[in-house]
């Protein structure tokens, strides 16, 4: 009888706790005191982190980063500041693809990469943050590698570093290179996206952006896709940038995030970056692949600005969500 009670009790606690956690999941006032993580998973953090070092060396020694500073430390700081509005317990580093597909994509232990098409693309601020939310919170859930377990691979670790990184690598590469390697370990399932979904909404907000500028990156990349197919990366594309995910998107956004009186929509620092990324990638086509050097920064590391450019970083009001 003891027995019989003491097992109640226990999956009496574990419901408790459960429901718990998915209270917190839905209050972004609960971002970082709350287990998102949580899940069967043959790998602790030091040894994910140790994996998405490795292979993100794989993917800058495959794919061509962006090199100009200005750009990279950019993008950097943007996403160290929505990673700080986040779940995640392990530290991150960002870096720029030299690439035009729209893509984005995380690799285990907070390695985020992002395309210079997907940043091309993202008009505002806002909606790059909300594509890198979404990556930051796959790596918050520690998808990658609950994923791997679910497909038994943690033996691979004890293989030559070579052979374990094959298919992590082939599938990150091929998302900023196009080396044709299949796309098996980070294929997420529909259940995860929409987790990444719910959760990068909420770290955008947290963040300072407008939520809704997840929304209007989702139905460019929708609009995009439907005009020219393909011209989504797979990769960012494994959960189909359709209605049903930007209504859901809408509605959660409306259900679990308190209005606020303002939001970040862009910013004048944002606009100089993305010219010139656009302005250098234009250089470097024109000029055979070579490229022409860009103003390098002002004192103070600041990117010099143009006759007219204001000093402030505007803070815009919420887009309307019946527009």
């Amino acid at each position: 009888m003891r027995r019989s009670s003491a097992i109640l009790c226990a999956v009496f606690l574990a419901a408790a706790y459960g429901a718990e956690q998915n209270n917190k999941k839905s209050d972004p006032s609960q971002i970082g005191n709350r287990d998102v993580g949580k899940g069967v998973n043959f790998y602790s953090l030091e040894k994910e982190i140790a994996l998405g070092r490795q292979l993100a060396q794989e993917v800058q020694r495959q794919a061509k980063m962006v090199d100009d500073p200005l750009i990279a430390e950019f993008v950097n700081r943007m996403g160290q500041n929505l990673a700080r509005n986040s779940d995640a317990k392990v530290p991150f580093t960002f870096y720029v693809v030299d690439d035009a597909a729209l893509n984005a994509f995380a690799l285990p232990g907070g390695y985020v990469f992002v395309n210079a098409g997907l940043i091309e693309i993202a008009e505002d601020e806002d909606e790059l943050a909300g594509a890198m939310a979404h990556e930051i919170a796959h790596v918050a859930a520690r998808h990658m590698t609950r994923q791997a377990t679910k497909l038994q691979i943690a033996k691979l670790a004890a293989a030559p570093v070579g052979a374990a990184l094959g298919g992590w690598t082939g599938y990150a590469a091929s998302a900023g290179a196009g080396v044709g390697i299949p796309m098996t370990f980070l294929s997420f399932g529909r259940k995860d996206e929409a987790e990444a979904d719910y959760l990068g909404v909420q770290y955008a907000y947290a963040a300072g952006y407008d939520p809704t500028g997840v929304i209007s990156i989702f139905e460019k990349l929708e609009s995009l896709e439907r005009k020219q197919p393909g011209a989504v990366s797979r990769a960012f594309a494994s959960h189909p940038q359709d209605a049903d995910r930007i209504s859901r998107t809408q509605r959660e956004i409306q259900e679990i995030l308190p209005a606020k009186a303002d939001y970040v929509v862009t910013t004048s620092e944002y606009r100089d970056i993305r010219k010139r990324l656009i302005d250098l990638r234009a250089a470097r086509e024109n000029t055979g692949g070579s490229g022409q050097p860009l103003p390098q920064a002002a004192p103070g590391g600041e990117t010099p600005r143009q006759p007219g450019d204001s000093e402030d970083s505007p803070v815009l009001k919420r887009r309307d969500l019946l527009e």
